[in-house]
């Protein structure tokens, strides 16, 4: 294991105690390298850069995933992972609202209903 896959299981795992083991494992059988070149360069390498605090990143993922439309199960996780580093329901939602504008409507009510789902379980 390099420095850049463990920096990213640290990363990632400050979202969820669990995700990069849970990732792994799910990648595992069919594609190992999929759950390490995710692990290693978003987590292990944009993420660990100065000028901009996990929160905020987390936000601006949370925006692009709402915005995607395609998503679901990747906004959940990163909802998830935003609540357990300190983000507010209220900056998630303002979030996912302000995609209303320039991903339009369908997309902001697939992502709040998403955080609602959440939210409930968190």
């Amino acid at each position: 294991m390099n420095n850049r896959y463990l920096s990213g299981v640290e990363k990632l795992n400050e979202l969820d105690p669990n995700a990069a083991e849970a990732m792994t494992e799910q990648f595992r059988e069919v594609c190992p390298d999929l759950a390490k070149y995710t692990i290693e360069y978003p987590f292990g390498d944009v993420l660990q850069r100065e000028g901009v605090d996990f929160k905020t990143r987390e936000l601006a993922t949370i925006a692009a995933l709402t915005a995607m439309g395609n998503c679901q199960p990747q906004l959940k996780g990163h909802i998830k992972g935003a609540l357990n580093i300190g983000c507010s329901q209220k900056e998630i939602t303002e979030i996912i609202l302000q995609m209303s504008v320039y991903a339009g409507f369908p997309a902001a009510i697939n992502g709040m209903n998403i955080a609602k789902e959440v939210f409930e379980e968190h």
